[in-house]
């Protein structure tokens, strides 16, 4: 039988932008909301701008930068996915970079992995249905994800400062609430449900 484990803190957090703009307001609210962590979340970004389009045809010989991603992500304790909404789903590149981290068959880095998601967008409903899609794709790639709160922001001009503070008072205790909510998240997935290691 597989032993099982449970993870005390502090936990590795994995940060992925899903958009690779550098102007990116998705980008800003993610480093606004590492941040706005609590104490025992150690949150990294995990970049996605590397990876070539996915090809099944590579399964047999991953190229280095998509080995090195899919590393990163197992060596996470949990993943943040901050993303924009493009035509109603999520960009192009955030696709890619779950189908690297997912495949081949049998060797999927977010099995178990437990996620939040977050996004951010100039008009009122931010990312709502972007972010309904991208829990779909995660749901069949067995990640466990934060679904509590719900977290659309809707992002002004100057929102998140040149030092990543958030200026606005109610969305800065929102999103530390949110923050909080996923730690206590990534906590329960990890020690209440522990994994089991082959």
């Amino acid at each position: 039988m597989p032993e099982t484990y449970s993870h005390e803190p502090p936990y590795t957090i994995g940060v992925i932008c899903g958009s690779i703009a550098a102007s990116s307001i998705n980008r800003r609210l993610a480093r606004a909301l590492m941040k706005l962590a609590p104490a025992d979340l150690e949150c990294s970004f995990i970049e996605i701008d590397q990876l070539a389009l996915y090809d099944r045809d590579r399964d047999d010989a991953y190229p280095p930068e998509a080995t090195a991603f899919k590393e990163a992500i197992l060596a996470a304790d949990g993943i943040l996915i901050v993303t924009p909404e493009y035509n109603r789903s999520i960009p192009g590149a955030l696709k890619n970079a779950i189908d690297w981290a997912s495949r081949p068959y049998g060797e999927n880095a977010l099995t178990r992995k437990p996620v939040g998601v977050i996004g951010a967008s100039p008009g009122g409903i931010g990312t709502a249905v972007g972010q309904q899609h991208l829990k779909t794709i995660l749901s069949f790639c067995n990640a466990p994800m934060m679904n509590e709160i719900e977290a659309y922001v809707q992002y002004p001009d100057g929102l998140v400062d040149d030092d990543d503070e958030v200026t606005v008072a109610s969305t800065k205790d929102f999103l530390s609430t949110y923050m909080q909510a996923y730690d206590d998240f990534v906590r329960r997935v990890l020690t209440v449900v522990p994994q089991q290691q082959a």
